[in-house]
Formats: C-alpha cells, structure tokens, sequence
C-alpha cells in the first residue's frame, strides 16, 4: 500500500462522507451519510475545521481521516487545536493510518504556531489509549471535563 495523507478539498467530500458516518456509527450513530456530507461541507465551506484524509494512492480509496477543530487556551494564550475525529476503515487499522494521521496532524497544528492539540476518546478504546501514549500524549490528570448536551 502507498499512503498519502493530504487535506481534504470539496471534491473529496461524496468519498469522505461515508467514511464519516462509518465514524459516526462506530460510536453508536444511527447512519446517515447524507447528513454527514451536509455536516462536512458546512465545516469546509465556514473555514470552521481543517480535515486531512489517508488514501492509498494505488486503489484511490480513502481509507482514513482526522477532523480538527480550532479553539484557545486562555491559560497558555494561545491558539489550541481540538483533534475531534480520527477513523480508520476495519480493515485497515494496525497499518500505521492512525499514526500517520496523528502526524499530520501534529505538524500542522505545530506550523499553526498554535499552544497544544488536545483529543478525548472513550476509556474503553484501549488501541486508541495505546497509540496516544506511545505518541507522547499525556491523560490530563489536572482537569475534570463536563459536558452539557441539548437534543438535537
């Protein structure tokens, strides 16, 4: 397999769609890819994230993504990237996509000039946990994070 990892454009978002809602199902969504291409192209179309795609270069599938978002941290002045998604096909994980992805997007938000990267993910998904800290990422211990969800 060749790799490449790149930016998304809006040519890409029929094919990233319904890798996203496989992302999305994964954690418990009902399917909906056509809400999920909405969804992609409102970001894109705000400049609201910045999306960076695997592919393999001989079969022109995508195979994974990472979604971030932008954001501040008030205590360290600055610009803090948020990676909220990152998802690679079944039959694909345990490649280095994931890791590729992380890399990128690690660079990016380094070239951004901006303060730190920060992600969650469930505690349950050990590979996602390992990956992380074999990458250098450090579980806040500091912070207990709280979230208040409206229907929707």
């Amino acid at each position: 397999m060749k790799l490449t990892i790149r930016e998304t454009t809006a040519d890409d978002l029929s094919r990233l769609a319904p890798l996203f809602d496989a992302y999305r199902v994964f954690y418990g969504r009902t399917s909906n890819t056509y809400a999920a291409q909405l969804y992609l192209n409102e970001r894109m179309r705000r400049n609201e994230s910045k999306i960076f795609i695997a592919e393999d270069l001989e079969s022109h599938q995508m195979i994974g993504f990472t979604q971030l978002y932008p954001g501040f941290s008030s205590l360290r002045l600055g610009r803090l990237w948020n990676l909220e998604d990152l998802f690679v096909r079944g039959d694909m994980r345990r490649c280095g996509v994931a890791s590729a992805l992380m890399e990128r997007a690690e660079t990016f938000v380094r070239e951004s000039h901006a303060v730190g990267l920060a992600l969650s993910t469930a505690h349950t998904n050990a590979n996602a946990n390992a990956l992380y800290t074999k990458r250098g990422w450090k579980r806040d211990e500091a912070f207990a994070y709280y979230f208040l969800w409206f229907e929707g």
